[in-house]
């Protein structure tokens, strides 16, 4: 039976201050973001509609667009199962520490909490190819050292590595789930003849795959917006070429959203740079949601 107007009413109002900030906070900046990527918005004059032309050139004319995909597809095809699978290998370590485990939680973790400029400005810094310890350290060995963050070949690796410091977040989220496998499983598992991989295989993974399902998901949206430790890479590298050159050393670092950026802020092209925003909303969408259904596959099956 359907509750009295009154009683609507009453729910209504209890859901008016998510509504409200529903529609002020997200559904009206969307709704503007797409009529603004139909016209040549510029922050400076009032914008003209020009129908799908900012779409036309954008898959037609600017060279930047293509090069920002590949290095942001790099990003989640590579950077993504890095972190997740290096955050998963150090909480299956931590998870089985018998003494120091509070210590070894904190150590790894703590990285996690530094701000993302200082962390980049200091992996500059670290691995710097003149005077940065680690390449000194490489040399001490007798190996000679890479760019890194000045080489087009090197830059995305070293920007993983930064990604792998901290990946505190997600390994106190597998951490957890790891914890939260039953005991009685593993047993029983053992009783059976199976060994390290089977335990893993058909007892960890089952139990663990929704957060493994979560870490993906999460993973893939933050590679797709990924944008301040790529900047602040480029231009701590980079200096004063790195103006001139987006995505310094040669455009090897240029995410999606930093062209965004770039051309709505530097440019003052407000209308392309919100094409360029609908497009990877669009896309971050489709990814989710492929993920999501896909997800079954991580499921245990049943009689299995």
């Amino acid at each position: 039976m359907a509750p009295p107007l009154r009683g609507r009413l009453r729910i209504l109002g209890f859901l008016s201050p998510w509504l409200v900030g529903f529609a002020v906070f997200l559904l009206y900046p969307l709704v503007t973001t797409v009529y603004l990527s139909f016209t040549n918005a510029n922050l400076l004059q009032p914008a003209e509609w020009v129908g799908p032309r900012n779409y036309v050139h954008m898959f037609t004319e600017d060279p930047y667009v293509g090069k920002s995909a590949l290095n942001t597809l790099w990003m989640i095809a590579i950077m993504v199962p890095t972190q997740v699978l290096f955050a998963l290998g150090v909480a299956m370590v931590l998870v089985r520490l018998k003494s120091g485990a509070g210590f070894y939680h904190t150590l790894f973790y703590l990285p996690s909490l530094a701000p993302p400029v200082a962390a980049t400005v200091a992996f500059v810094f670290m691995f710097n190819p003149g005077t940065g310890p680690v390449n000194t350290i490489l040399g001490a060995l007798g190996i000679e050292g890479p760019d890194w963050f000045n080489s087009p070949a090197w830059s995305k690796p070293a920007l993983t590595l930064l990604s792998l410091w901290g990946i505190g977040n997600v390994m106190v989220i597998f951490l957890a789930a790891l914890l939260d496998v039953p005991a009685e499983l593993y047993e029983a598992a053992a009783l059976d003849g199976a060994g390290p991989w089977y335990r893993f295989r058909y007892v960890t993974l089952p139990a663990i795959s929704p957060v493994l399902l979560f870490s993906a998901v999460t993973g893939v949206i933050g590679a797709l917006q990924y944008f301040t430790q790529a900047m602040v890479a480029a231009e701590a590298a980079g200096g004063i070429h790195s103006g001139a050159n987006p995505g310094y050393p040669e455009g090897s670092t240029l995410t999606v959203p930093q062209w965004i950026y770039r051309t709505g802020f530097t440019q003052f092209h407000m209308g392309y740079a919100c094409a360029l925003a609908v497009v990877l909303f669009v896309v971050s969408m489709t990814v989710t949601v492929v993920l999501l259904r896909r997800s079954s596959g991580f499921q245990p099956q049943e009689g299995a």
